[in-house]
Parts: C-alpha cells; sequence; structure tokens
C-alpha cells in the first residue's frame, strides 16, 4: 500500500520536475527571443548605414558596387542565423530529454517497486495475473526505450543535415564572393 507520505512526495516530485521542465523550455524561448532582439537591432543599425550610402550614391556604377557589396554577406547572415537557432533549438531539445529521461526512470523504478509490492502481497493463485503486470510492464519499458533511441537518431541526423546544409550555404556564399 501508498502511505499518504509516499504519495505526497511523489506529487512533489512531479510538480518539481514540470516546473523544471517548463523553465527548461521557458530558458529556450528566451534565448530565441534575445537572439531575435539583436538581430533586429543589427538590422536596424545595417538599414541606418545602408540607407546613408544610398544617399551618398553619384553615379550608377557606384550603385551596383553598392548593391553587390549588400548582396553579399546577407547568404553568410541567414546561415549564421540558421545555426544559431538551430543550436538553441537543440541545446534545449537536449535539455529537455534528458529531463524526461531522468522523469521517466524515476517513475520507472517507483512503479517496478509497486509491481514488486503488489508481487509479494498477493493473494494465492494470482500469479498469473502478476506476470502478465510484469510482462506488460517490461513490454511498456522496451517500447518507450526503442522510441527514445529512435527520438535521438532522429535528432543526430536532423543535426548533421543542418550542419551539412549550413556549410554548403556557406561555401557558395564564399565561391559567390570571390567571383564577383
Amino acid at each position: 500500500m501508498i502511505t499518504p507520505d509516499q504519495f505526497l512526495a511523489a506529487q512533489k516530485s512531479y510538480a518539481q520536475a514540470a516546473f523544471t521542465f517548463g523553465a527548461t523550455a521557458f530558458s529556450g524561448a528566451e534565448k530565441l527571443a534575445e537572439l531575435n532582439l539583436q538581430v533586429a537591432k543589427t538590422s536596424l543599425t545595417e538599414a541606418a548605414e545602408t540607407t546613408a550610402a544610398l544617399l551618398s550614391v553619384k553615379d550608377a556604377q557606384e550603385l551596383i558596387a553598392l548593391q553587390t557589396g549588400l548582396l553579399q554577406p546577407t547568404g553568410e547572415k541567414l546561415a549564421a542565423y540558421g545555426r544559431h537557432v538551430a543550436d538553441i533549438g537543440l541545446s534545449t531539445s537536449a535539455e529537455l530529454g534528458k529531463l524526461a529521461e531522468s522523469q521517466f526512470g524515476d517513475v520507472k523504478s517507483k512503479f517496478d517497486g509497486l509491481v514488486e509490492n503488489l508481487a509479494k502481497n498477493a493473494p494465492a493463485g494470482t500469479e498469473n495475473v502478476v506476470a502478465l503486470a510484469k510482462s506488460s510492464l517490461a513490454a511498456a519499458n522496451n517500447a518507450f526505450e526503442s522510441a527514445q533511441k529512435a527520438a535521438k537518431q532522429v535528432a543526430e541526423v536532423a543535426e548533421s543535415n543542418f550542419q551539412t546544409l549550413s556549410a554548403t550555404a556557406t561555401k557558395a556564399t564564399k565561391s559567390a564572393k570571390r567571383a564577383a
């Protein structure tokens, strides 16, 4: 039997885990907001500089040179922004995954203890029901672990693909710079 103290301790643990999970997610959102504010500030400064440069253009050749100079770093800036966003997303996701994994481990151990306690105190003749419960628990644990491994593999593949895409975009931008 679960005592009221055990039940209360479990509820406190679950509430703490929920708040930790929320704080981690909020931290990731905060980092993304900070990045976007910095991008907006930088863009505003660059827009002012570009406007001043456009207003000082004296002929068509100067205008073309200015346009070419402005377009070249845009790809690099977009790739850098994408990398920052991906880094924030991946790190937040990894932290949330660790929290979920830890919480699942706690719940699993408590539930395993409960099943064992029930098995010890089960009335005679219920051995098949206890065996079925243990078998179901093992199957659920295996399914969760398989899903967790698959999710990690998907995250690793996504990160690898993003890194490849980012490197390709950076190379293309550098090639375009050299060509100009």
